[in-house]
């Protein structure tokens, strides 16, 4: 039989232990969230600087996405495996002297209609759910060549036709509300960095729809002048129209 003092001290002790592991977690936690609320200027630096590495980036990164992509559907594809293989080979770079670039190291989205060389792209559809091209989008070598982290493929309606809710993956929900709709069609780009689940994201804009999701999110986006930035690579809508754009985050300065 166990005395009311052993009851006590094993009481007190478990009740220390979970006080302890819930302090770890929310020191994790606020740890992961410090990284990844970076601007993607500011991420850049400090990888430059050596104040942090792109690994550890990386997986903040995907351990953000761990957390709340299950309730916001940002992601068709997470390169988890692929993403940390990258940062830790731009992280031997840069010990190694070699500086690919402005983005060297930086975790970056893209939107699933964009072709990635070994990496299915579905287009946002049945039809192509196991497609996977053999050739990176012209706009994904030339991410890769300055240095940035693909970490993994965003939500989109199908063939990007659409304002938010028509995906074969199910509709990507707005961080700021889960009831409210993210904008399309590059709406796993836009949630995707709402939630800070990456430093920036590609888009794609027929009518509006690197605008609408960024407008919808609360975040930065830009439709380029058209012929500036190339389409090779990128399911066509109306090539006429058809643009590729970058989409990111925004810091106010007081």
């Amino acid at each position: 039989m166990m005395t009311r003092r052993e009851f006590s001290g094993l009481a007190l002790g478990a009740a220390a232990a979970q006080m302890v592991s819930t302090y770890s977690f929310a020191k994790g936690t606020a740890a992961i969230d410090e990284l990844t609320s970076l601007t993607l200027t500011d991420a850049a630096a400090k990888i430059r600087s050596g104040e942090v590495t792109s690994l550890q980036l990386t997986q903040a990164c995907l351990d953000r996405i761990a957390i709340y992509d299950p309730k916001l559907d940002a992601f068709i594809t997470i390169m988890k495996d692929m993403a940390l293989g990258q940062a830790k080979q731009l992280d031997a770079e840069q010990k190694a002297g070699k500086f690919r670039g402005p983005l060297h190291g930086v975790p970056l989205a893209i939107k699933d209609i964009i072709d990635t060389a070994g990496l299915r792209t579905t287009g946002g559809s049945a039809l192509f759910e196991d497609r996977v091209p053999t050739e990176d989008a012209t706009v994904v070598a030339r991410l890769r060549a300055a240095g940035a982290v693909i970490i993994g493929k965003t939500n989109t309606q199908e063939f990007a036709m659409g304002g938010g809710e028509t995906s074969y993956w199910g509709p990507s929900r707005n961080p700021w509300n889960l009831a409210h709709n993210t904008g399309g069609s590059s709406s796993g780009s836009g949630a995707a960095i709402a939630a800070h689940l990456s430093y920036g994201a590609l888009g794609t804009d027929t009518g509006g729809s690197v605008r609408m999701p960024a407008s919808y999110c609360g975040i930065v986006g830009l439709k380029p002048t058209y012929g500036l930035v190339p389409i090779k690579g990128i399911f066509p809508l109306t090539l006429s129209l058809d643009h590729c754009g970058p989409m990111t985050r925004w810091l106010i300065t007081r």
